[in-house]
């Protein structure tokens, strides 16, 4: 008796594209064949290969943003279902068809999936996330953290400026000029290193000026989406306290 072999099963796509930055957005649909163990990632190069919709038009190829594929770089963070997160962590045997592909809305589209996240950098920028140090010579071994220090620091060293918590944040917006969590989050970071605090002050007052601290409305939705589990509200908490003395030390003149 002759085997008969199981149906294929297909995945399917709804993906919002965009063809540039001032070009109105359009949705296409697409349709693939399901992989075991694939994701948003993996189908994506799937439709690029491939640039044809579920009605056989041929278009050109989606545009999106990847790297390391390891949840590690950032780069590939996009809103789907509905959520932002990382799309090479994506996998398409948790998610509900059609699968919704869309880019962040907080950050300016570039083309399709693919987004300007300067926003995030310049927040960065502006309230001095890294160590300045004379690197013309050899400066020798750095000085101790304490392990206890160290162990939290180091869970807020694994931000990898994905943009998801600014996409989650309902204050980041069009309208605000608020740096949002990420930035936040590394004043804490970096001011609590043993080199990094002898500049915790103009941290500080970056953190005090229009769209510091101050913008932060509590909604908790960062700590929820970070896909890298970073206390974000905990660092938001720690520096309101900091920068709270810090006010009242530059009141006193200490």
């Amino acid at each position: 008796m002759a085997e008969t072999s199981a149906p294929k099963k297909n995945v399917k796509f709804i993906i919002t594209r965009q063809d540039a930055p001032d070009s109105k957005p359009y949705t296409e649909e697409f349709e693939i064949p399901y992989r075991p163990n694939m994701n948003v990632i993996s189908s994506l190069m799937e439709i690029q290969r491939n640039p044809v919709t579920s009605d056989g038009k041929n278009i050109a190829p989606v545009c999106w943003d990847s790297n390391c594929l390891e949840e590690v770089c950032g780069a590939c963070s996009m809103v789907i279902n509905g959520k932002p997160r990382q799309a090479c962590a994506a996998l398409i045997e948790n998610l509900e068809q059609p699968i919704r592909l869309q880019p962040m809305s907080t950050f300016p589209v570039v083309r399709d999936l693919v987004i300007d996240r300067t926003r995030m950098f310049k927040a960065l920028k502006r309230v001095k996330a890294w160590i300045p140090i004379d690197g013309t010579y050899d400066l020798g071994p750095g000085p101790r953290m304490p392990e206890k220090k160290r162990q939290w620091a180091y869970e807020l060293s694994k931000c990898m400026t994905c943009g998801v918590c600014l996409e989650a944040c309902p204050n980041v917006n069009e309208k605000t000029d608020f740096i949002g969590p990420a930035a936040i989050s590394q004043v804490r970071l970096f001011n609590s290193h043993p080199t990094g605090e002898m500049n915790a002050d103009e941290r500080l007052d970056a953190l005090m000026e229009d769209g510091g601290i101050d913008g932060c409305g509590n909604s908790q939705n960062c700590v929820r989406s970070c896909p890298k589990g970073i206390p974000l509200t905990t660092s938001i908490a720690e520096m309101n306290k900091d920068t709270t003395k810090h006010m009242f030390k530059r009141w006193l003149g200490v």
